[in-house]
């Protein structure tokens, strides 16, 4: 489909249950194959994202079977990959290809790894350097610093301490420390700058430890990996919902409670939760929002004020710790009071697509005034929502915001929709469940 036509939408309320998280299914996956023992795998994420991840797994000579119900059983290969030569196709998974990466070169081998070419202008070369440090025989086929490149067998030095970049992103420390264990050696990994994207780094922690691989830490600036660390299956293991996806359908049930709609709830995520971008439902709070909360769920509609305004606040904050959440800040903002400023979002740039530039002209269709920066984006609402075709830049966040414009009363294309099915492919059909028009 070349494009989705949205209705205005009168109102939303009603219940889902999230799709499984993508950071959290992808991490599994990997952490599954490379320790002793079968891990069976519940609520596994079905997307893009996580079958480039799985056919990754499987030419590594993983066996990866699919029990049905969202379930898969992964037979684990205790630490060291079955096929010892191969070209990996990682499409434009940045879940995937970090790890992956990192994983492949601490156990050895000649591999070759690609992607969409988006992929090979998202940076990879702090992770490399990394690398590097430990004796890694990385060679760039392209643009240095950037996929696509050829892993080469080097002998890993596992006698030193190693640095990594953290202004960038945080998956190039996850892939590091997801990696390291392999080794089977005592190593610290010390953080250069400031670390974004904090919650991912604590969800990787979580992660290892369910597999039985405790890291030590000092704060956020350094992290070590004990001697004598393995993966071991837990056995059973079951995937969150998607907190990121959350987001679109809270932000809805708040927008649409302006005008006597909501609440919207979610089911999957809550309270108990690992990951950061439930940490959203603080900042739509911040916004007027009205959240209930339990522990696998969150509910969100219109607070007494807003409602009686029938206006959003408008919020100005620091979104270091919930760069892919605050994307779905920037949509609702338009039905605020006044204008929103983003702070601290400098990775949207090496992203899916370059999320600060293309927000900012997408917003602007809409009749938004937006201001941007290295690392901001400011956002002044129109005073009537335009009707706008919006492009989506083969990015799956993009289309799923901006469908919240539709709640504006006014029509709105999303073009490529499909674009979706990286993370969410049913998020338009979900949407449409809930939807009164």
């Amino acid at each position: 489909m070349d494009y989705l036509d949205l209705a205005p939408i009168r109102a939303v309320r009603g219940t889902i249950k999230l799709p499984g998280s993508k950071s959290i299914s992808n991490r599994i996956l990997l952490l599954a194959a490379l320790a002793h023992g079968e891990t069976r795998i519940h609520d596994l994420l079905a997307s893009d994202d996580t079958e480039v991840m799985l056919a990754a797994l499987r030419k590594l000579g993983i066996e990866c079977v699919d029990e049905g119900a969202q379930t898969l059983r992964v037979r684990g290969a205790g630490g060291k990959f079955p096929v010892k030569q191969a070209e990996l196709f990682l499409g434009n998974a940045g879940t995937a290809i970090r790890p992956i990466t990192a994983a492949l070169t601490i156990t050895g081998g000649e591999y070759y790894l690609s992607g969409v070419p988006r992929m090979h202008e998202r940076p990879i070369g702090d992770l490399v350097d990394s690398l590097v440090q430990l004796g890694a025989d990385i060679e760039y086929r392209g643009e240095r610093g950037f996929p696509p490149f050829a892993i080469h067998a080097a002998q890993i030095h596992t006698d030193r301490t190693i640095k990594v970049r953290g202004n960038v992103s945080s998956q190039f420390l996850t892939a590091l420390l997801m990696a390291l264990p392999l080794t089977g050696a005592e190593i610290t990994v010390m953080v250069d700058g400031e670390l974004v994207s904090k919650p991912y780094v604590d969800m990787t922690l979580n992660m290892m430890r369910r597999f039985g691989v405790e890291v030590g830490r000092d704060g956020w600036s350094a992290f070590t990996v004990p001697a004598g660390s393995g993966y071991q299956s837990p056995g059973d293991i079951q995937v969150e919902g998607d907190a990121s996806s959350a987001s679109y359908f809270l932000a809805a049930g708040a927008v649409s409670g302006l005008t006597g709609g909501g609440p919207v709830r979610v089911e999957g995520v809550g309270r108990a939760s690992i990951q950061g971008d439930v940490q959203f439902a603080d900042a739509l709070e911040a916004m007027g929002a009205r959240i209930e909360m339990g522990a696998n769920w969150i509910e969100a509609g219109a607070g007494e004020a807003a409602a009686r305004a029938r206006k959003l606040r408008a919020i100005d904050a620091d979104f270091n710790h919930i760069p892919d959440a605050a994307m779905t800040i920037a949509v609702a903002a338009l039905f605020a009071d006044a204008a929103s400023t983003l702070r601290g979002i400098g990775s949207w740039r090496v992203k899916e697509s370059d999320r600060i530039g293309a927000m900012a002209t997408e917003l602007r269709k809409l009749g938004a005034r937006v201001e941007t920066g290295n690392d901001w984006l400011k956002i002044t609402p129109p005073a009537r929502i335009a009707p706008a075709v919006i492009d989506t830049y083969d990015d799956h966040r993009i289309a799923m915001c901006f469908a919240l414009a539709a709640l504006g009363g006014v029509t709105v294309r999303i073009n490529d929709p499909g674009c979706v099915a990286k993370t969410f492919p049913e998020f338009f059909r979900v949407l449409a469940g809930i939807s009164e028009h």
